[in-house]
């Protein structure tokens, strides 16, 4: 068996015309993603590690008083929202890179996508839902800013 291979001094050949920027577009996003997240990651670690008593402070109140600021919950849905995003889109580049067969490449984009709704479904939904103090709770079980 013999396997030919193409010339690699050949122009490159498009192998199908599409007129979707799609591609161009999820290249863009990585890259503006990627700087966005910079900060969002560093923030989060400057703020969590180095401000205070750094991290050993880190428990259950420390993050149900962050997340009782709006500007902590945005900041940490725009990080998960966006290292999703910017995640998903990079393994659907290697899974469109390297699954050889149509149906292996419909498998992995499906657990793929699959993966990311519910990670951010859920996130988001304990990102707005926590409630650091419930009602009815015994006092010695809740946090001091409660």
């Amino acid at each position: 068996m013999t396997t030919q291979i193409d010339n690699p001094r050949a122009p490159y050949r498009r192998q199908k015309i599409t007129r979707s920027n799609f591609e161009m577009w999820g290249w863009l996003f990585m890259r503006g993603s990627g700087v966005i997240l910079v900060v969002l990651i560093f923030g989060h670690l400057f703020v969590n590690l180095m401000v205070g008593e750094g991290v050993s402070r880190i428990d259950f109140a420390f993050v149900g008083g962050k997340w009782t600021s709006p500007f902590w919950q945005t900041w940490d849905l725009l990080m998960l929202w966006l290292a999703m995003i910017h995640g998903t889109n990079g393994v659907r580049t290697i899974i469109n890179d390297y699954s050889e067969r149509h149906i292996t490449r419909l498998i992995l984009k499906l657990a793929l996508y699959s993966a990311f709704i519910l990670t951010v479904v859920l996130g988001t939904l304990v990102i707005f839902t926590f409630e650091p103090c419930p009602a009815n709770a015994p006092a010695d079980l809740l946090p001091s800013f409660c």
